[in-house]
């Protein structure tokens, strides 16, 4: 079917009657065909537990397709990106720290590479999500990264690995906020929050899921010539590689993009630059995805790994026992987006609150350092507790820039690429190698960064329910 003349939605009637269209009101092809849509659907405590059992027999199915596509590959894709960006710090524990003598900050600067890569792909990846196919370009970046990972298996330095690091970092940006940006594209208000935090969680996963894959090929220890630490890129790349093919056959685009190129978008002009940058959106957002980002889980270091290998702990504990904290930090996430959901009425802000409030209590303690034995263990397997607000605020961010599509893909790049512009130079001063494991700078910094977070969402609260207000009584007049 062709484009109707303007973007229309009806109550209970069917999708034959409804256009998709660019946020700014461009038109584009219908991309449903005979789907009853509700556009309030009528809540009952079913939707509690999936926002589905509250919608017609035709729009579940319709949902259920979309799920299984989408967010099955946008899982699968966090979970390969984040196991080949964290496989770092667990072959560094194991082995590789001994075999190429990495005994001053190199780990920092490992991280830091990566993240300037991180930084600068990512605006412009986003950007271009606005004018090329999300299905050709998000699963050339997953090819690309796998491939380059295999190669971090045969570096015989650290300046080698600090190269493959920068570049597998620059392909892996248009992954994280490129999905958000297209599941914000596909998924209505009540639907998004659940989705775009399973789509997080599948992350932690995957940090999960690679001590595990350590542990297991470190066994592998003189096979073929290579160390267990080299068999766990081998084995990343191997896992990574069918994900990123299948992308190529199976992930469609958003909906205002059918297979040619977009017509009629809103363009990137001085103007429109203007409004975005004149917007509280691009400043408070980004703010608060800073401090998330660079309060939470001890900057991104294994800063729980190396306490046990200090304390004696084998190759296999040292990667095994992380991955609980990494269980629990799933749990959470999916704890916060279901109340949020439902106890919250849709409200993201609830969960930072207490998640921040938990973090503010652990990182102390462990700034403290002389604490209890078991309390110290508690507090590095709550080390993650905050990790999984990511997925609400992404859908805030979604939320509140819904009405300008190209203001909402600038805002939520923004947000990743401010947060590890943070994080390239951070970690070399508040985590540096040679201070761990204690790392008192770092667990100060965040507590004080979480403090900041929750004062920022509180912030954004008041901000959207002015903004809301605002354009209520602006109609009003109309």
């Amino acid at each position: 079917m062709g484009a109707q003349e303007s973007p229309t939605v009806f109550d209970d009637k069917t999708a034959h009657e409804v256009t998709t269209s660019s946020r700014d009101g461009s038109e584009s092809d219908v991309v449903v065909a005979n789907l009853p849509i509700s556009k309030v659907p009528k809540q009952t405590w079913r939707s509690y537990i999936w926002d589905t059992f509250d919608k017609s027999p035709e729009e579940r199915r319709f949902l259920f397709k979309l799920d299984a596509i989408i967010l099955t590959f946008a899982s699968l894709g966090y979970f390969i990106k984040n196991l080949d960006q964290y496989n770092i710090n667990n072959a560094f524990v194991s082995g590789m720290q001994e075999d190429l003598g990495l005994y001053k900050n190199q780990l920092n600067y490992m991280t830091t590479f990566w993240t300037v890569g991180y930084v600068i792909g990512e605006i412009p990846s986003n950007m271009l999500l606005t004018r090329i196919r999300p299905s050709v370009w998000i699963p050339t970046c997953e090819l690309t990264w796998s491939v380059l990972t295999i190669l971090l298996s045969q570096c015989k330095s650290a300046q080698q690995i600090y190269v493959l690091r920068f570049f597998i970092g620059f392909v892996e940006a248009a992954f994280y906020p490129g999905m958000q940006y297209v599941i914000g594209s596909w998924y209505r208000k009540d639907e998004l929050a659940k989705r775009s935090t399973i789509f997080h969680a599948s992350g932690q996963l995957g940090g999960m899921f690679s001590g595990y894959l350590m542990a297991a090929t470190y066994r592998l220890d003189g096979q073929g010539g290579y160390k267990g630490w080299q068999w766990l890129f081998i084995v990343n790349t191997i896992i990574s590689l069918p994900i990123a093919i299948a992308g190529f056959f199976f992930f469609p685009d958003v909906p205002e993009i059918t297979k040619s190129w977009p017509r009629n978008r809103g363009r990137y002009s001085l103007a429109k630059f203007r409004k975005i940058f004149s917007s509280w959106h691009i400043y408070a957002l980004p703010f608060l995805y800073i401090c998330f980002n660079n309060g939470a889980g001890y900057g991104g270091q294994p800063a729980f790994q190396l306490w046990l290998k200090s304390e004696g702990y084998g190759v296999a504990a040292r990667n095994s026992y992380p991955t609980i904290a990494a269980a629990i930090a799933v749990v959470l996430a999916l704890i916060y987006a279901w109340s949020s959901d439902s106890l919250f009425k849709g409200a993201r802000w609830p969960p930072m609150i207490f998640a921040g409030t938990v973090n503010i209590i652990t990182a102390s303690s462990l700034a403290a350092w002389d604490i209890p034995i078991g309390w110290k263990w508690t507090c590095y397997m709550l080390g993650w507790v905050t990790g999984g607000l990511a997925g609400l605020e992404y859908s805030w961010a979604n939320e509140i820039c819904s009405e300008d599509n190209e203001e909402r893909a600038f805002v939520i790049a923004s947000m990743n690429t401010m947060a590890y512009v943070c994080q390239s130079w951070l970690p070399l001063i508040i985590w540096q190698q040679v201070e761990s494991p204690r790392y008192q700078k770092g667990f100060i910094t965040s507590v004080v960064l979480t403090f900041l977070l929750i004062v920022t969402a509180l912030t954004i609260r008041f901000l959207h329910a002015r903004e809301l207000a605002q354009k209520a009584r602006a109609r009003s007049v109309e």
